[in-house]
């Protein structure tokens, strides 16, 4: 479909309105967060169980992806349906658990019988709604609100800037708890074993990097044959060592055409004439995802991988770590 210049302006501030109106609201909750939201960390931080979350439609949504980001951080928890829970599934709630419950009115009849039989069970309950004079308000521990002034619905019917302020307290309840209980980027790959999470996290350089014959290297006093050689037929870099071994720079094909701007023969150059002092390198011990890191800040695609006596040992390139589905 295409669209004149003019509607696709339209559109285009449209979408950024939506973006701006969503934000402002956040700002104006993350002003009036303060002893409730402290209350309902120091209960979900002594939680020896799970978190139950629940909620019904889009609160139910929010709450699905609410507690899947409790689980990725280190805080077990998981979802059951209002409906589900009435028919058997609140069996699966155990005293030490902690209940956690989404909803926009607060008025839902599903969820406020949930929430009793928590309250039954024993265990404390902590909503979040827009209503912090609601039921469910009233029969909560603590009650976080996340009142919004209106739905970027034009017609304020469709639950959005709502439903998007209750993934955000989601989100700060989680990430509170992460900090708090000194979650470590190891136990996070435990966690996400699979995704590229885990795979950042559970490969090291070494794991990935080339070594041997594979690894480019000449010295400061090379002429530029050699030079273009071995970054040939090395991945397109090579360091450059001293005559003690240690890497004093690398060259990239971004130094050979430098150095060919307003020099007709680049042959007459020595590698420490055009080499990148102070190269970015990287130890063997790292984790590929500092690896990518510092690849994505400097704007490189490989590094050289050198030992505690800074001599190169092994090379690290983006393809490499692309063919193991780390990224």
């Amino acid at each position: 479909m295409s669209y004149s210049k003019n509607l696709e302006q339209q559109i285009i501030e449209i979408a950024r309105g939506i973006f701006a109106k969503e934000g402002k609201e956040l700002i104006n909750i993350s002003k009036r967060i303060g002893k409730h939201f402290f209350e309902a960390i120091g209960i979900l931080s002594k939680c020896k169980g799970r978190v139950i979350v629940t909620g019904v439609g889009k609160s139910g949504l929010a709450g699905r992806k609410i507690a899947s980001t409790f689980s990725s951080t280190g805080t077990p928890a998981f979802f059951i349906h209002p409906t589900e829970a009435l028919h058997g599934e609140i069996g699966l709630v155990r005293k030490n658990d902690v209940g956690l419950i989404l909803s926009k009115s607060g008025e839902s009849e599903e969820v406020i019988n949930v929430a009793l039989l928590m309250k039954n069970f024993g265990i404390p309950v902590i909503s979040i709604t827009s209503s912090p004079h609601s039921q469910i308000a009233k029969i909560s521990d603590v009650c976080l609100e996340v009142k919004v002034n209106g739905e970027v619905c034009p017609y304020n019917l469709s639950p959005t800037t709502s439903t998007t302020a209750s993934l955000v307290m989601g989100d700060a309840l989680a990430i509170v708890l992460l900090k708090l209980k000194n979650i470590t980027k190891e136990e996070l790959a435990r966690i996400h074993p699979a995704g590229t999470i885990g795979k950042k996290l559970m490969y090291l350089v070494k794991d990935l990097m080339l070594t041997g014959s594979y690894v480019p290297i000449v010295k400061t006093d090379v002429r530029m044959e050699k030079v273009i050689l071995e970054m040939t037929s090395k991945r397109g870099i090579t360091s450059v060592v001293d005559k003690r071994n240690k890497v004093v720079g690398v060259i990239t094909d971004g130094d050979l055409r430098r150095a060919l701007k307003g020099n007709k023969n680049i042959f007459e150059f020595k590698a420490s004439d055009i080499m990148t002092k102070n190269p970015k390198i990287i130890s063997p011990d790292e984790y590929v995802e500092s690896a990518i890191k510092k690849m994505e800040e400097n704007r490189i695609t490989a590094l050289i991988v050198t030992d505690k006596k800074n001599t190169p040992i092994g090379i690290i390139h983006l393809h490499d770590i692309m063919q193991r589905g780390v990224i």
